[in-house]
């Protein structure tokens, strides 16, 4: 595969992945968990295919190919998927993917922290200005009391940094095996919170389908693109190419419902989306480096 026909299957993947927030806000009736169970389904059912596809391998192959490494990402990823859901019920859907934008920074803290991969000055610079940025639409979410929505995006962005690191620990180049393991996890998440805590299982017949497409639509067909364009990009550069879904994805759902940025979203997201673009150049730049 050569390098330009990867990048548009990375964008085609981040594309797929902008739509979940619009496809949250067409949700009828359907509570967080039940989004959550019915999601999952989905979601675990076109990444253990396209697993399958990809590496050549029969679906029991691929269960006996699972090990620790992916269940520690499982397990984490199942705590991103289920705060994003509940992000995006209780906030806007520019504030949570802007503030889900910063898992990349976040990571490079915790690789710091955990397995002394020390940052640079400019990693540290734009994590500065993340936060500056991410202050701005937290403040403004108080305002318009959104502080829980945010809050359950902080947790996902801090989840999935926590998959990021554990991703850079093990130096797996295919991370679809804890992908395919998080849908499982938040599939069990859905089902049980739904029948003890929640509503139970009973939804219309159009919430359902939603959330079936939801999944495989936007998380299993995105994560699949992305994942396999991925090896022939470098890194740096995945990271500038996946900001598309942060950016078109409260275009979504302004243009189809109707649901606009305010003033701090806009300002605070620009600055985020501009301390991740300047981290991963800068990484790109220091590769190239490198190499010369």
């Amino acid at each position: 595969m050569t390098k330009p026909q990867a990048m548009a299957l990375i964008l085609f993947g981040a594309t797929f992945m902008s739509f979940v927030g619009l496809l949250m806000r067409l949700i009828e009736h359907a509570d967080g968990f039940q989004i959550l169970a019915y999601r999952s389904i989905s979601l675990a059912g076109i990444v253990a295919l396209v697993i399958c596809l990809r590496r050549k391998v029969l679906p029991l192959k691929l269960l006996k190919s699972l090990d620790l490494n992916d269940l520690a990402m499982g397990l984490t990823l199942s705590v991103a998927f289920t705060a994003y859901v509940f992000a995006m019920l209780n906030t806007s859907v520019a504030s949570a993917l802007f503030i889900l934008s910063i898992s990349p920074l976040c990571a490079a803290i915790l690789a710091w922290v955990w397995i002394g991969e020390r940052p640079t000055k400019t990693t540290l610079a734009a994590m500065g200005l993340a936060v500056v940025g991410v202050g701005v639409m937290v403040q403004g979410g108080i305002d318009l009391g959104r502080t829980t929505g945010n809050i359950y995006a902080f947790i996902s962005a801090a989840a999935f940094a926590v998959m990021l690191t554990l991703a850079r620990r093990s130096r797996k180049t295919d991370v679809l095996g804890g992908t395919f393991l998080g849908g499982v996890f938040c599939l069990v998440i859905g089902v049980i919170c739904s029948l003890t805590i929640g509503t139970g299982l009973s939804v219309s017949a159009y919430d359902f389908w939603l959330s079936l497409f939801m999944g495989g639509f936007t998380i299993g067909i995105g994560v699949a693109f992305v994942t396999w364009g991925t090896p022939y990009v470098p890194a740096a550069e995945v990271s500038l190419l996946v900001l598309l879904e942060s950016v078109l994805g409260p275009v979504w759902v302004w243009v189809f419902v109707n649901e606009a940025m305010t003033f701090t979203e806009i300002f605070g997201g620009v600055v985020v989306l501009i301390a991740v673009a300047a981290q991963a150049v800068a990484g790109g730049r220091r590769r190239r480096v490198r190499t010369v």
